[in-house]
């Protein structure tokens, strides 16, 4: 009668789990819905020394740089099989990345991305909800597609970008 046949005995089954209420339950039904994190963006001080990173020394597959002006930013995605990472570095002075930086030198998380499968039905709700959007209307993102930002102070702290998926 050791540790491990008491955690055994304690320890709730995969019966036990599946059967017992699900928690998704309680969850109102939306609109829309929450996808798969598309992927976690990371702001750099010198985006080749960040290519070079991922590329040289962890061995990813890394993209060529792409300027958005209408955002401010080149990037660069980092593929890692289950989801990327977006380098971003400064276009221009008023690109809000370098705003960031000039607060963290070193660089730093900057948002993360989730997939939406109805951007519009996203933006009414939330709205309802109370939840700022940093824009009226979505913008073209990095792959093209529409990308939206939620304020971070209604996030806890997490500046969130939704992109229709």
């Amino acid at each position: 009668s050791g540790l491990l046949s008491r955690l055994q005995s304690s320890a709730p089954t995969a019966q036990t789990l599946s059967s017992s209420k699900s928690f998704s339950q309680n969850i109102p039904s939306c609109l829309w819905k929450l996808g798969r994190l598309n992927h976690v963006a990371i702001a750099v001080p010198d985006l080749e020394k960040a290519q070079s990173l991922y590329k040289d020394v962890f061995g990813a597959q890394v993209s060529e740089t792409v300027a958005l002006p209408e955002h401010g930013v080149y990037t660069v995605f980092v593929e890692l099989g289950n989801t990327k990472l977006e380098l971003l570095h400064p276009l221009g002075e008023k690109s809000p990345i370098a705003s960031f930086l000039q607060k963290n030198k070193t660089g730093g998380m900057h948002h993360i991305c989730i997939e939406v499968d109805d951007i519009k039905a996203a933006m009414t709700e939330l709205k309802r909800k109370k939840i700022r959007i940093l824009s009226e209307e979505p913008k073209i993102g990095a792959h093209g597609k529409p990308v939206i930002f939620l304020h971070p102070k209604d996030c806890h702290g997490v500046l969130v970008e939704l992109e229709q998926a």
